[in-house]
């Protein structure tokens, strides 16, 4: 049995990569944070399957229409669209909750980008005061929309990304840097999805 994965990259938002590993996606993670790579990836999730030459696959003709060339495993996809189908026929999940494949100048970098870049204003993209926001990764997390730049989080008031950071710890990972509206999920999406799909309209 061997993993899945499906990882996020900041530098390149609104694409996702869907691939596989015999070792550990820590490994293959930290083989992809390569100099082509100006930022690390994030592993969105990450699942043992029993015969992941076949469940790959079976996800990359699913998403086809997303692919964004043939010979590379990126897809113009909500990553939440994919964790969705690969948990069907997941054995376990496998997803780390801690940094995994980068070094210190890496990470750094990560949070430069998400402190500029995660903000997300509610009420442009549709998303009332008092919605219910549940995390990507374990629905049971939830936050609500305070207003227009703010979460409630375990009834504290905090941005989408430090929400992120703390159900990360709730997990029992980091509280590290994650780009808020890639973690919460609205309607059936997630937000940076949700902000892609009407910006691109």
């Amino acid at each position: 049995m061997s993993i899945v994965y499906i990882l996020t990259n900041e530098a390149m938002p609104g694409y996702v990569k869907i691939g596989r590993t015999e070792t550990s996606v820590a490994q293959r993670m930290s083989e992809l944070d390569k100099t082509s790579t100006p930022l690390p990836f994030q592993c969105f999730y990450a699942a043992r399957v029993d015969d992941y030459a076949k469940v790959e696959r079976a996800l990359h003709t699913a998403f086809g229409e997303t692919r964004v060339r043939p010979s590379r495993e990126f897809f113009r996809l909500d990553p939440y669209r994919a964790k969705v189908v690969l948990e069907l026929i997941a054995k376990e999940d496998v997803t780390p909750v801690d940094v995994v494949g980068t070094d210190q100048e890496g990470q750094a970098a990560l949070e430069q980008v998400v402190r500029r870049g995660s903000r997300f204003d509610f009420s442009e993209y549709g998303v009332p005061v008092g919605s219910v926001l549940h995390h990507a990764q374990d629905s049971a997390l939830v936050c609500s929309v305070e207003d227009d730049q703010t979460v409630l989080y375990n009834g504290q008031s905090m941005s989408l990304s430090r929400a992120a950071g703390q159900a990360n710890l709730d997990r029992g990972g980091q509280s590290t840097s994650f780009a808020g509206p890639r973690f919460w999920i609205f309607d059936g999406e997630t937000l940076a999805s949700r902000r892609d799909r009407l910006e691109d309209r």
